[in-house]
């Protein structure tokens, strides 16, 4: 009996063994291959983060409640961003730009923005698809701008430390001090439609101001106009 009892928990305790032995080793196999696709015909989820091997972030897909704030050397902007879309990082996890957009009408009040940008090498937007509404004006177009060689980190520690200020009066003023103290970025380039329901390509020079002007107006007028540096219209072609 006792022997028998003997024999049983050896056979025992050697099957525990392989048993072990053989989980080990598909565990080991199984964490040194890559993970098989996964077919999912639908999911619901509040955000996605796409990173590269080394954990480096790399694009994030959210809703109007997470969506990334931004970053750049590793500085994350201390600031809301109630929008929806997606967000693209480069080889660094600076962030590169994006496609965001909005929309609602509340109290026969329509607001939407909607856009695709993408952004200068450690800098902000640098050209850019755009469209907006506020109840019944529309723009919509492309618009390219000029970037500083400074590095938007720099201007992102100094409105960091802005929005730490408790009081909502010195806060604002604070926060509109560093922004009128950045390097100016001009917008250069627009192409598109204005609110006045004109079709226009609009040229500027390299302190932001329009200097030549192509326009189809709302009534089908089409005229060029060229402006001085002072923006006032020093020659006007039209078609009549």
């Amino acid at each position: 009996m006792r022997r028998s009892l003997r024999r049983e928990l050896n056979v025992l305790r050697a099957h525990a063994v392989v048993s072990g032995g053989a989980l080990l080793f598909l565990a080991v196999a199984a964490l040194g291959q890559p993970a098989s696709p996964q077919k999912l015909g639908e999911i619901s989820v509040e955000r996605i983060n796409v990173v590269d091997v080394n954990g480096t972030l790399r694009m994030v897909i959210s809703n109007k409640d997470r969506m990334h704030p931004g970053v750049l050397d590793g500085k994350t902007i201390d600031r809301p961003r109630p929008v929806a879309g997606m967000l693209f990082f480069n080889d660094e996890g600076d962030e590169i730009g994006g496609l965001t957009y909005t929309g609602q009408e509340t109290d026969g009040q329509r607001r939407a923005t909607s856009g695709i940008a993408f952004d200068q090498l450690k800098q902000d937007q640098i050209i850019a698809l755009t469209y907006s509404e506020n109840n019944g004006e529309r723009t919509a177009g492309l618009q390219l701008w000029d970037r500083p060689e400074t590095r938007l980190s720099e201007l992102i520690d100094k409105l960091n430390a802005a929005n730490q200020i408790a009081d909502a009066t010195a806060r604002e003023a604070a926060v509109k001090k560093v922004r009128s103290e950045a390097p100016p970025a001009p917008r250069r380039v627009f192409v598109g439609k204005n609110a006045d329901r004109s079709a226009a390509v609009s040229l500027a020079d390299a302190n932001g101001k329009a200097r030549l002007i192509l326009k189809v107006d709302a009534g089908g007028e089409a005229s060029i106009e060229f402006l001085d540096e002072d923006g006032k219209v020093a020659q006007r072609i039209t078609g009549r």
